[in-house]
C-alpha cells in the first residue's frame, strides 16, 4: 500500500526532470520517506479513528484490531507525521522556499478532515475528492517546489492522472463493506450508488486515465513515449472485469483495491519512464 506515497513523489519528479533536465536526488529522497511517513500517519491514525465508530469490527488487518492497544497507535501515528512533516521541513528550510512545507501541511490537514473527528468527510462520501486533490495537485505542487522548478503544464496533467488513479483505490475499498458502512453511518459512494453503478463509476474512471494520456500528448503536455501506459491495460482490465463480475460478493470483490493499487503502481512506473524519456 505505500506505493501510495511512492507513486506520486516519483511522477511528479519525472515530470520535472522532463521539463528541466535535472533534479535533485538528495531531495527527492527525503521526500519520499517523508511521504511515507505521512502515509503511515494516515493509514494508522484511520484505523484509530475508525474504531471509534465501529466501522473496522469485522477489518481483520486494522492495526488497532490487531494489537488491541488503540492508545499505542494512536501516538505511534503521531510519532509518524512528526517525521514526515519534519523532513519536509528540511526540505524547505535547504530550498529556502517554505511554500513546499505549505502545500503539505494543507494536504496533511485535508487527509485528516477524511476519519478525523469532528469533521469524518469520508462519511459523507467525500474521501474521493479529498484523495484526488492530496495526492494529485498538493503532492505535486510541493515536489514541483522542493526541486525549485515552476509548476507547467505537464506537471498539472499529470497530477490529475495519479489523483485519479489513487482515488480508485480508495472506491474500490468500499465494494466489500457496504453492511458495515451502513451500519456505522458511513455514506460512501458505493453505500450511494449501489454496487452495480459503482462498478460502472469504476470502469469509467479507469477507462479515463487511457483517454486523457493521449490528449494530453495532443496538447503537447506530455511526450508520445507516455503512451507506454498502454501496457497496462491488461491490468486495468483485470480490474474492471473483476469488479463487474463480483460487485455484489463481498467475499470476492473484497480484494479489488489491491489490484487498484497494482493499477496505480504499473501506470505511476510507465507514466514516469515515459516522462523521464
Amino acid at each position: 500500500m505505500y506505493t501510495v506515497a511512492i507513486t506520486p513523489i516519483s511522477v511528479a519528479t519525472a515530470a520535472v526532470y522532463g521539463a528541466t533536465g535535472q533534479i535533485n536526488g538528495f531531495t527527492f529522497g527525503l521526500f519520499l520517506v517523508s511521504a511515507i511517513a505521512v502515509i503511515a500517519w494516515i493509514n494508522l491514525s484511520n484505523d484509530v479513528f475508525d474504531s471509534e465508530t465501529g466501522i473496522d469490527q469485522n477489518k481483520a488487518h486494522s492495526v488497532v484490531n490487531l494489537t488491541g492497544n488503540k492508545a499505542l497507535v494512536f501516538w505511534l501515528s503521531n510519532a509518524c507525521l512528526l517525521v514526515g512533516i519534519g523532513g519536509i521541513g528540511a526540505i524547505a528550510y535547504f530550498q529556502q522556499d517554505w511554500r513546499v512545507l505549505g502545500a503539505i501541511a494543507l494536504a496533511c490537514a485535508l487527509g485528516y478532515t477524511y476519519q478525523g473527528p469532528p469533521f469524518r468527510l469520508g462519511y459523507q462520501g467525500l474521501g474521493e475528492l479529498i484523495c484526488l486533490i492530496t495526492f494529485g495537485p498538493l503532492t505535486f505542487l510541493a515536489v514541483c517546489y522542493s526541486q525549485a522548478s515552476p509548476p507547467s503544464p505537464t506537471l498539472w496533467g499529470a497530477s490529475l492522472f495519479v489523483g485519479i488513479s489513487t482515488a480508485i483505490i480508495l472506491f474500490c475499498s468500499h465494494f466489500h463493506q457496504v453492511e458495515d458502512d451502513l451500519a456505522a453511518g458511513k455514506r460512501s459512494p458505493i453505500v450511494r450508488l449501489g454496487t452495480a453503478k459503482g462498478s460502472t463509476v469504476l470502469a469509467v474512471s479507469t477507462v479515463s486515465l487511457y483517454i486523457l494520456t493521449p490528449l494530453f500528448i495532443l496538447c503537447g503536455y506530455f511526450s508520445p513515449w507516455t503512451l507506454l501506459l498502454f501496457l497496462t491495460v491488461p491490468v486495468a482490465y483485470e480490474l474492471v472485469n473483476h469488479v463487474g463480475q463480483y460487485h455484489n460478493q463481498p467475499d470476492k470483490v473484497r480484494n479489488c483495491k489491491f489490484i487498484a493499487v497494482k493499477l496505480h503502481f504499473w501506470t505511476g512506473l510507465c507514466l514516469s519512464l515515459g516522462l523521464i524519456l
